[in-house]
């Protein structure tokens, strides 16, 4: 509060002046409520001022909040403030929204540091990673399988069962190992006992992170990333993790990558060193897209060393895709017919067979004797073309599995427990 002060001078007024006596008088209240008003403007434009300023620093400090701590599932829905954002164009759009008002505001610059997560935790449990990963793989497995996965253990249901399921009816003998400190627990055991309990070869382990990205170029990434050097941007953090995870344990390792909602319909036993094509141009039939949602490489080899490095250096957490299927796109890109590289892409029949628009189709029952007819080819075609189908869990996660479907058959088929086949 402002406290005003009065100077009063001693003034000779005549005794017999009353009007001199009231001018005076009028004069001196008329400085003191002058005075006040300025003072209760002052006072009140302060405030406003400091309201302002600490409104616009709650909505900093929330904007952070959300951009570095929040980690989202790869295909969960998020609700942020009632408001249901689902699929990925609207989450990514809203997010690059962020960022763009972010820029405006002259914080684009600001670097947020990667946010504490539990695969990128070291204690005593992923100490004995590498240890583990030898002692498991030293069973006569067929084939060696890796599959990641970085959201909660309850999130692991019945379609990730199916994919581990079809793993193990192509190749009775083979090891699956999935890399994941929440399945690395009680409760993944009971998940995966059923499994254990018919012989056959899976386990969930927590991966050291660290020691997984150790002496390639992913290593400098992950430190800038920790100290804030470089931003993990706006892309949940678990879908980049496990793009570069599954990069780094096959060129640690050797062996094949699949992701959790693909269904294996035939041994990969003879595949080497290949990659898949998503889609093609179909007047010169070159690729136009690969994925990296199945990776089939031996240990240390150069391809998988240059998604590594490319990975790292053009890093960028802003765009969906940029470090998974366009990042190995752009690579084979380049080295592709280069000397020291040998590889084979496959044509998109051999792992995604249908396009992620079209996967509906797939959980659908025939409503006519037509329909039956197309269901039945389609199964055919599959089972004579195709090592698997991806099912694109970010389109089809929410599908019911109908009887009588594509679906259906393919995981009739292709399952060893054959369980709750339409709870998928």
């Amino acid at each position: 509060m402002t406290t005003t002060k009065i100077f009063v001078c001693p003034l000779v007024i005549p005794a017999k002046s009353p009007v001199a006596f009231i001018i005076l008088f009028a004069l001196l209240m008329f400085l003191m409520l002058t005075d006040n008003i300025v003072s209760n403007i002052s006072l009140e434009s302060a405030a406003f001022t400091q309201k302002e300023d600490s409104q616009s620093f709650q909505t900093l400090t929330v904007t952070r909040n959300i951009k570095s701590d929040v980690v989202l599932p790869l295909s969960l829905t998020v609700s942020t403030k009632n408001n249901i954002v689902d699929g990925d164009s609207e989450r990514q759009n809203s997010l690059v929204s962020s960022l763009g008002v972010r820029e405006k505001h002259g914080i684009g610059k600001f670097r947020r540091k990667l946010p504490e997560h539990e695969i990128l935790k070291s204690d005593e449990l992923t100490k004995k990673f590498h240890g583990r990963v030898l002692e498991f793989f030293n069973r006569e497995c067929e084939v060696h399988f890796f599959m990641t996965w970085i959201s909660k253990v309850g999130s692991f249901g019945r379609r990730e069962i199916m994919a581990a399921e079809s793993v193990f009816k192509a190749h009775p003998n083979g090891c699956l190992m999935i890399l994941s400190r929440t399945m690395d627990s009680v409760q993944g055991y009971r998940i995966l006992k059923p499994l254990l309990d018919r012989g056959f070869k899976v386990i969930a382990v927590a991966p050291d992170f660290p020691f997984l990205v150790k002496n390639t170029p992913a290593e400098a990434w992950l430190d800038d990333m920790k100290s804030g050097k470089k931003d993990p941007g706006v892309i949940p953090l678990a879908q980049n993790l496990s793009n570069l995870m599954r990069l780094a344990v096959l060129y640690k390792y050797g062996g094949v990558y699949l992701d959790t909602d693909f269904i294996v319909m035939r041994s990969f036993k003879g595949l080497k060193n290949t990659i898949g094509a998503q889609s093609i141009d179909v007047v010169s039939k070159n690729w136009t897209r690969l994925n990296n949602a199945v990776l089939v490489f031996d240990m240390k080899h150069p391809l998988v060393l240059k998604f590594i490095e490319e990975f790292a250096l053009t890093f960028d957490g802003n765009k969906w895709g940029h470090n998974g299927p366009y990042m190995v796109s752009r690579v084979v890109r380049r080295v592709e017919g280069r000397p020291g590289y040998n590889f084979t892409i496959l044509p998109p029949m051999a792992f995604y067979p249908v396009d992620w628009i079209k996967i509906g189709g797939l959980f659908k029952m025939p409503k006519d004797w037509a329909g039956s007819r197309w269901i039945e080819a389609k199964v055919q075609q599959l089972k004579r073309q195709t090592y698997g189908v991806h099912l694109w869990n970010k389109q089809s996660s929410k599908l019911v599995v109908e009887e009588g479907s594509v679906m259906e058959r393919l995981m009739a088929q292709n399952c060893v427990l054959c369980k709750h086949i339409y709870s998928s």
